[in-house]
């Protein structure tokens, strides 16, 4: 039996996406079968990274049951990972397709649920994939509850700002605290200086795990040459010896034994 993680965040720009392409990435690269989903549906941002521009089937539409799960997913293995098994469903883009699903009522979103919790049994019994990744929207959208409850590991993403960790704060203990999940916090875009020193690093996650009460899987600092590629590059596949894929290599290891 695989898992389904979900990557979640308080709020955007706290570098989710780019740690779900690259956990996916990784864990392919360790030949592992990964199927990555974009469920960020008020903000789809995976197209852009795998440079799709149209497509028969959008995961919009699984949700929606148009189709089965396995038509919205496209096989990215021979060209973006070295081996293993990557396949990627994607969130439809178009203005029309945002308007229509940040607009669904109650009702749709339990029978979104279900479609959700059935990818259990879809990808990973009937497929035997090892690990499914939800990419999904920030804060406390409703697609975003149905992500954390279909999951089984839950990987919080934070960044230093006093916003963005008073909202993640209380976004754990009014969410989390109610579903009872494995999770585990990581702290993206730390400054370099603090990481660098042993008392600051020790200082900084005995204040996290206090603020949190959540196990703190990683803290990974502010790489200029990632935010200068905006995006656009896989380094799990490009650059497998780059220090972020090195802390990476951790935070895999980690969701693999909670």
């Amino acid at each position: 039996m695989g898992k389904i993680i979900v990557i979640h965040s308080y709020k955007g720009g706290t570098g989710k996406t780019l740690l779900a392409v690259n956990l996916a990435a990784l864990y392919a690269n360790q030949g592992k079968g990964v199927c990555l989903l974009d469920l960020d549906f008020r903000a789809p941002s995976l197209q852009a990274v795998f440079r799709v521009h149209n497509a028969e089937y959008w995961l919009n539409d699984y949700l929606n049951g148009v189709c089965e799960i396995k038509k919205t997913l496209r096989d990215f293995s021979q060209t973006h990972v070295r081996r293993g098994k990557l396949l990627v469903g994607f969130a439809n883009p178009s203005t029309e397709a945002i308007r229509e699903m940040t607009a669904k009522d109650r009702k749709w979103e339990m029978k979104a649920l279900g479609r959700l919790l059935s990818l259990k049994t879809s990808l990973l019994n009937d497929m035997q994939l090892d690990f499914v990744i939800f990419d999904t929207s920030p804060g406390l959208q409703y697609s975003s509850i149905n992500a954390i409850v279909s999951a089984d590991v839950a990987l919080v993403v934070s960044g230093m700002d006093i916003s963005d960790i008073k909202g993640t704060q209380r976004m754990i203990n009014e969410l989390y605290d109610l579903f009872e999940k494995k999770t585990g916090l990581v702290m993206n875009k730390v400054f370099t200086e603090i990481l660098q020193s042993k008392t600051h690093r020790a200082d900084l996650a005995k204040q996290l795990l206090n603020s949190y009460n959540l196990p703190l899987i990683e803290m990974i600092p502010c790489f200029c040459d990632i935010l200068r590629e905006g995006g656009t590059k896989i380094f799990a596949t490009e650059n497998l010896e780059h220090p972020f894929i090195k802390i990476l290599d951790r935070v895999a290891t980690t969701i693999e034994n909670l």
